[in-house]
């Protein structure tokens, strides 16, 4: 379960999500007709070794995403995902933004993958265990950067405003920041704290991208818990880690602050790239009904 000021690594909390999504990727990646291919990810599961190797080996037949129904759609709402902000970066880049911030950046390898522009700097805000495996893990595959890469260890609790200022972020010239995989780990106090932050950091012509959930009935979300405490799982872990709250949807908070926001559910983005979204799956059925994508640029 989740307590204030908590920490992590790559291997556990929080830091693992980084990892089980990963592993999404990677497996998105060996299909014949991928969605986004991220080539990295398969190796940070390689790095992290036990059984994120051997889900992407093909050495895990029981393993959550193996499975016909929660694990097939998990990986492919984490292909939808990877693309649809790969092409919103891309966009915020052809608009001249040379800002990029990603908040809690865990694994995402966009620094190294996608085709900046020259003079584009990339903020990467994470734990600095996570921080520390990512990069280690790509030197010792030689890969190199695409952009300038700085590195901001701090928790997206804290003060993550002044670090990102003390690391030559400018306020006066425009930026895109993605919160991808971020707002259930954060209780609605500090979502509000970020959506503040980076309001306030934003300048005009600033681009940003959020993936949002819908908060369950808190009954039944504390029935997940309890369930997921009985679980031997990454799917029951996962369960307690995530805190069922949100500060208020992002189109509407944005939109009311003078951002033009569009917002599209993930059934619909699926609907737009050619994938299936039907499942016998309940939890699977769920989890892809109750995600939003939201872009927004202010004005």
């Amino acid at each position: 379960m989740r307590t204030d000021n908590d920490t992590w690594d790559i291997t556990t909390s929080v830091g693992s999500t980084a990892l089980f999504v990963a592993a999404a990727r990677a497996l998105e990646a060996q299909k014949l007709d991928p969605l986004a291919v991220d080539k990295f990810a398969e190796i940070f599961c390689r790095a992290a070794g036990g059984p994120w190797a051997a889900v992407v080996d093909g050495e895990a037949p029981d393993h959550p995403l193996k499975s016909e129904g929660f694990g097939r759609h998990f990986v492919t709402f984490q292909a939808a995902r990877t693309r649809y902000f790969d092409t919103y970066f891309r966009r915020a880049a052809q608009a001249g933004v040379r800002q990029i911030v990603l908040l809690a950046a865990g694994l995402d390898s966009r620094g190294y993958r996608l085709d900046w522009p020259a003079g584009t700097v990339v903020y990467e805000l994470d734990q600095p265990q996570v921080l520390e495996f990512k990069r280690d893990t790509l030197a010792a595959h030689s890969a190199s950067a695409t952009a300038e890469r700085r590195e901001i260890a701090v928790d997206l609790r804290d003060d993550w405003p002044q670090a990102l200022r003390d690391s030559g972020f400018r306020s006066d010239e425009p930026s895109a920041w993605i919160a991808e995989g971020l707002l259930i780990y954060l209780p609605a106090s500090a979502q509000e704290q970020l959506f503040a932050g980076i309001d306030s950091f934003a300048s005009s012509g600033s681009h940003l991208a959020v993936e949002e959930g819908r908060p369950m009935d808190r009954d039944v979300f504390q029935a997940k818990v309890q369930e997921a405490k009985a679980a031997d799982n990454e799917r029951g872990q996962w369960w307690q880690l995530v805190y069922n709250e949100q500060h208020a949807p992002a189109a509407q908070w944005f939109a009311e602050r003078g951002w033009s926001a569009e917002e599209t559910t993930l059934l619909d983005y699926l609907a737009d790239v050619g994938r299936s979204a039907d499942s016998a799956d309940a939890e699977a059925a769920n989890m892809l009904a109750s995600v939003n994508l939201v872009r927004a640029v202010k004005g």
